[in-house]
């Protein structure tokens, strides 16, 4: 009797050449599904192919903001993966733009052809908060339930990972500076979490796996003040620095400035974000809507950040590690 062999799943992932997206483009190809990358430039999104076999992994253009080419990226799509995410604005890339409007199109395209969703958020999604992308975000997801009531959605705190916006910026600034900033004194809390564990988790939802329906918060094993984050990555790479307390006004000062530059440092948006928590709520922790939850063990960061920080050191990976207690 002659076997059917049956085609795998089509996974579309919106955003997936960009720094989370490679990692759940990963872990897809890993099970086997067939994936098709949305982003603006496909012509850049060339790396994205060998974490696959061949003709597993294809890159097309898609632009959240721009409903005709979402409808044409999902067609013939079992799930839908939704990472588009935007830190600061910039000409017609507006929060509104990206995190409401191209929620709505994702989600609406998804219904359209009967695709399961998979949609990342983040932690501090509030629609009454003072930040645009705190707001918009949550404008997104209600977006995504008014439109896919079993849809998955993800809120994830601060990603770390070898090509990560957080650790590398702070790093590559202590190369040079002998002081990195605190803004507002550094003593909001996060829960930096590994981006190979936000990708495990976004995989189990296509899996089918995990309950649908609801919202999941995603942080790491650690609460850390944004100071203990920066003596953490100091202690990685063997430099000292001094850590230098900013008050939110004079930081508020700086962002109006900075955020004028085309991929800037601090925006006034982010100086709002960094007066909250950014850690999983104890409702969440409660209900199992964690990685815990979903039966994933989070990696903490001393054992992720020597892997890709180390560039970062003096003499690089050839630097001789100092004892502990000389550093």
């Amino acid at each position: 009797m002659t076997e059917i062999l049956q085609t795998p799943k089509l996974v579309v992932v919106f955003g997936g050449s960009g720094f989370v997206g490679r990692h759940v483009v990963r872990a897809l190809a890993k099970r086997g599904y067939r994936i098709r990358v949305a982003c603006r430039r496909p012509d850049l999104a060339g790396h994205v192919q060998p974490l696959g076999n061949v003709g597993q992994i294809q890159p097309v253009q898609a632009n959240v903001r721009v409903r005709w080419s979402v409808d044409r990226a999902v067609q013939g799509a079992d799930h839908v993966v939704n990472l588009v995410a935007i830190l600061h604005e910039a000409g017609r890339q507006k929060f509104g733009a990206v995190h409401d409007f191209g929620a709505r199109a994702v989600a609406e395209a998804a219904r359209s052809v009967g695709a399961g969703l998979t949609h990342i958020s983040a932690l501090g999604a509030d629609l009454n908060s003072r930040s645009e992308y705190a707001r918009t975000k949550a404008l997104g997801e209600k977006a995504v339930f008014d439109t896919i009531g079993d849809a998955v959605i993800f809120r994830p705190s601060i990603n770390f990972g070898p090509e990560d916006a957080f650790f590398n910026r702070f790093a590559s600034m202590a190369r040079y500076s002998p002081a990195l900033p605190l803004i507002g004194g550094g003593q909001n809390k996060l829960q930096p979490v590994y981006v190979g564990d936000v990708a495990e988790a976004v995989a189990r939802s296509v899996d089918g796996t995990i309950e649908r329906g609801q919202v999941y918060e995603l942080g790491g094993p650690q609460v850390l003040t944004f100071k203990q984050c920066m003596e953490e990555l100091l202690a990685v790479i063997e430099r000292r620095r001094l850590l230098v307390p900013v008050p939110f006004w004079m930081a508020n000062m700086q962002a109006s400035i900075l955020q004028l530059l085309p991929n800037p440092l601090l925006t006034k948006d982010q100086v709002l974000q960094l007066r909250e928590h950014n850690i999983v709520s104890d409702e969440a922790a409660k209900a199992a809507r964690t990685l815990a939850g979903l039966g994933i063990q989070p990696q903490a960061i001393a054992t992720i950040l020597p892997s890709y920080l180390w560039r970062f050191r003096a003499a690089g990976q050839f630097q001789q590690r100092r004892p502990i207690a000389d550093r």
